[in-house]
């Protein structure tokens, strides 16, 4: 067996019997096996035994350069920013074969120095770093509050947030309710590719989240790639947005709603009404119940899911078929007589569409009309997971548990719109 004393990090040409591979060492606590990363980007394991011979072609060196933040500009308006993770903030890591946050705001100037020409990024906050699917409502209020700290620093003219993408639509409803009578643009943005790759859509996202976050416009909002080129972004809701594309760069669109505006690293195109900023003060209502739950209805399913969630949670939104459809009389798996039992004894029931765009009307068929007479509340054009989010807020108030129905068709956040006539 060939003597191997290379590092992770370490580039190298191996040889075995039958051919020559090169590739980056990756750390693996298994001493017989040699993981390497290859050019294609695939990691392969190698046992020590099979390697006739190896030599390094590039030692692994760790980055000792200390790069110095921008120096600020006194021409440029300020922002804050808050960083929570996703690939918006992380870095390829040749040791590990995969990525690494970016905590360190010296590396973040040095991956993103373009941001710094549109803005002096004044304060920073890190209230955790961790993957959008691994969130809970906990995070989305520790969120709140780094962003709700940075608003009310009068020389900050709005706030950025980078996310991961994958649950950023739920994010973003939350903040739409936590943060109240809002007075400065708060932006959520992201990447779908590394800023390692050359098709990475996160310098483009941050330098149009920039621009937005000192626009006029008073609102939490998701600002990312209009389309598959580097040419402009979309400001899209942070109620009535949802991501439809699992790697497409432009996968966020809006829902029953069109975009706030248009958005280039040098300018705003406004395309419909928003908030304008204002000199109030943003208010913090994070009242939130994680007794809520969110549940698609599909073909043969019967009510008894509803018997398990009503032992230890308040309540549900049921995503029904077309205008809001579920199994009614005419069925032999009949929701009704369960739907009125557990709303009667203080359930709610809460029904969202499936179809993503529409909205539900349930005086159109007799089956919508049962349901709402068993008390079923009709959320209208209110997406599924804006409708979960909302309804383990409104649940979360103690004050508001004779009103629920009129505050869940309350048009809290922009969650509620009229009809679109496209």
């Amino acid at each position: 067996m060939a003597e191997l004393n290379f590092l992770p990090g370490d580039f190298v040409r191996l040889r075995l019997a039958l051919e020559e591979i090169e590739g980056t060492i990756i750390e693996n606590p298994d001493n017989s096996v040699l993981l390497l990363k290859l050019k294609s980007g695939y990691n392969i394991g190698i046992p020590k035994e099979n390697i006739l011979a190896g030599r390094a072609l590039k030692k692994f060196q760790e980055e000792t350069k200390k790069i110095g933040l921008p120096e600020k500009k006194k021409d440029l308006p300020s922002i804050g920013l808050v960083i929570t993770g996703g690939t918006i903030a992380a870095k390829l890591n040749p040791k590990k074969g995969g990525v690494s946050w970016l905590t360190d705001m010296n590396e973040f100037a040095r991956f993103y120095p373009e941001l710094f020409n549109i803005v002096n990024v004044k304060k920073i906050e890190v209230p955790f770093m961790t993957a959008s699917e691994s969130m809970t409502s906990e995070h989305w209020i520790k969120i709140a509050e780094s962003v709700k700290k940075l608003l009310d620093d009068s020389e900050l003219m709005g706030v950025i947030v980078t996310h991961g993408t994958d649950f950023l639509h739920y994010t973003s409803a939350a903040l739409s309710f936590f943060l109240k009578n809002l007075s400065k643009p708060v932006v959520l943005t992201y990447s779908q590719r590394s800023i390692d790759r050359a098709s990475s859509d996160a310098n483009l996202n941050l330098q149009c989240a920039a621009r937005m976050a000192v626009s006029n416009c008073a609102e939490v909002m998701l600002v990312g790639h209009a389309s598959i080129n580097d040419d402009f972004c979309y400001a899209l809701r942070g109620t009535k947005v949802k991501k439809l594309h699992s790697s497409k760069r432009d996968a966020f669109k809006p829902v029953n709603a069109e975009p706030i505006a248009k958005v280039w690293p040098d300018k705003v195109e406004f395309i419909s009404s928003y908030k304008a900023r204002h000199e109030g003060k943003t208010e913090l209502d994070t009242d939130f119940t994680d007794k809520v739950a969110l549940v698609k209805f599909y073909p043969g399913q019967t009510p008894d899911i509803l018997d398990f969630y009503a032992l230890k949670y308040k309540g549900i939104v049921v995503e029904a078929a077309g205008l809001g459809h579920l199994p009614v009389s005419e069925a032999h798996h009949n929701w009704i007589p369960t739907l009125k039992k557990h709303i009667k004894n203080g359930f709610i029931v809460c029904a969202a569409g499936q179809t993503i765009f529409g909205r539900l009307d349930p005086l159109v068929y007799s089956n919508g009309r049962e349901l709402l007479d068993a008390g079923v509340i009709f959320l209208e054009d209110v997406l599924a997971e804006t409708a979960f989010v909302k309804l383990g807020f409104v649940l979360g108030h103690y004050g508001w548990k004779k009103n629920v129905k009129e505050k869940m068709l309350e048009n809290l956040a922009g969650e509620l719109s009229g009809r679109l006539t496209v």
